[in-house]
């Protein structure tokens, strides 16, 4: 997604829960686009709730502890964005370069994962945090930058069934290569198919035709971060493929909504946190909310019941 991870308080990591249960290349019991189940006042399907980097209004973005956060508090799916570094892997980072998480001037796509690992990308969550003596030591792992791969085991393992979104960014210097890998890690698992827990987003239309050739079947969803791109994209994408609008642009231009659900696409909407935004993704009937604050959309969810 195109905004950054909202700050917030420090929260510990429950790992009494942990992975078992689901193996790799198992089909989750639920569709990406029929994500759960009881309907409140309003009337369809209660949306699924997909933790936007993970649980990052309080962990580090795009972390392993994140991610584990996000699962314990009940998300349904995890979102990530994925990067190619030099030696060919795929990696879980917004942005190009590092120096919003890292404090490093390196560029993803030109460093090796030997030297990724070596970076803190979570100490600016939470800068004052090795000042309180009374904190919990920390498993540095948690903490590092995550490769695909590593979240899609965490997501195949874990003790219930998980979906996992994941985002490709463009431009990139090497353009379709990324949709290759990203193909490929997925069919390591069985996930590059129909029932798949996964499913491929991006704001490149281009990206999203390599993935449809690559994996006939597996779902497809078509970003739009700006409003005046819906008439052209309607044209030009799948008839089975979903729509991601993001909330800014829903409340900014309050017909895009009611387009998109009378042309008859789904509707995964981006980056859900308050109320608010929850009120009217709720009465456009969209399937999946993503958000930096799942525990709290979750809770906001079950009230309505």
């Amino acid at each position: 997604m195109s905004k950054d991870a909202r700050s917030g308080r420090d929260s510990g990591v429950d790992r009494s829960r942990r992975v078992g249960r689901q193996r790799p290349g198992t089909p989750s019991r639920m569709t990406p686009e029929r994500a759960s189940a009881q309907a409140g006042p309003h009337d369809g399907p209660r949306p699924q709730v997909v933790a936007h980097r993970g649980a990052s209004h309080d962990e580090a973005e795009h972390t392993l502890a994140a991610y584990v956060a996000a699962l314990d508090e009940g998300a349904e799916a995890l979102e990530c964005d994925v990067r190619l570094t030099a030696d060919g892997h795929l990696v879980c980072v917004h942005d190009r370069d590092l120096r919003r998480v890292a404090s490093s001037r390196g560029v993803v796509s030109t460093m090796e994962l030997a030297e990724l690992a070596e970076l803190d990308v979570a100490s600016w969550k939470h800068p004052w945090a090795d000042l309180d003596d009374e904190a919990p030591d920390r498993d540095e792992t948690l903490d590092r930058v995550l490769t695909l791969r590593k979240l899609c085991e965490t997501v195949a393992d874990y003790d219930r069934p998980v979906q996992i979104a994941i985002e490709t960014k463009h431009p990139t210097r090497y353009g379709g290569l990324v949709e290759k890998r990203l193909v490929e890690t997925l069919r390591d698992f069985g996930w590059d198919r129909a029932g798949s827990p996964a499913r491929v987003m991006s704001f490149s239309y281009s990206a999203l035709q390599r993935v449809e050739r690559l994996a006939p079947g597996l779902p497809l969803v078509m970003l739009i971060e700006h409003a005046p791109l819906w008439p052209m994209l309607r044209r030009v994408i799948g008839p089975d493929w979903l729509v991601g609008p993001g909330i800014e642009e829903l409340r900014e231009h309050p017909r895009l909504g009611r387009k998109i659900v009378e042309s008859g696409h789904e509707m995964h909407v981006w980056v859900v946190n308050t109320a608010a935004d929850l009120e009217l993704c709720l009465d456009l009937g969209v399937t999946a909310v993503i958000s930096d604050r799942p525990a709290h959309i979750r809770r906001l969810l079950d009230r309505r019941r």
